[in-house]
């Protein structure tokens, strides 16, 4: 059976960090989702998806993720019951991060900053740079190209 979950979304509330009494690091946090369809009133539909997330990997989740920020997460769908205080038992269907990535640029969730991504090359509003050709040692400069002489 395969049981694997790829799932972007954004993050509802900061992350919640608590250690177990083996010492092991656990995050949770829920990811909202937002689906390709709108309700019966016209509002746009979305899920909320509870995540949980052990060991080192949760520092870096608590350094870097907040409120808002877009996130992708890599894991596995489980499933736990649990009677709560009002002696009612609930299923809890949630996800167990093994990864999770930037999706966006710093400072983007805040409305601040770009996706990240630099090019290679200058954009076209750009002129390229000028840059003396390497000389290698050949003449090949001197020979004039007649487009008549081309085999293409």
């Amino acid at each position: 059976m395969i049981n694997s979950v790829i799932l972007v979304g954004r993050l509802v509330a900061d992350p919640e960090l608590r250690t177990t009494s083996s010492g092991t690091n656990v995050a949770s946090f829920r990811i909202a989702h937002d689906e390709n369809r709108r309700g019966p009133n016209g509002e746009k539909q979305s899920l909320f998806i509870g995540c949980t997330l052990f060991g080192k990997q949760t520092e870096s989740l608590m350094k870097f993720f907040h409120k808002g920020s877009l996130i992708g997460v890599t894991g596995r769908l489980t499933q736990r019951s649990y009677v709560n205080r009002q002696n009612v038992s609930v299923t809890v269907t949630e996800i167990i991060v093994d990864r999770f990535d930037f999706v966006e640029g710093k400072g983007a969730s805040d409305g601040v900053g770009n996706s990240g991504y630099t090019p290679d090359y200058p954009s076209p509003s750009e002129p390229a740079p000028q840059t003396e050709p390497a000389s290698s040692g050949s003449n090949l400069e001197s020979l004039d190209v007649i487009e008549d002489d081309l085999p293409f």
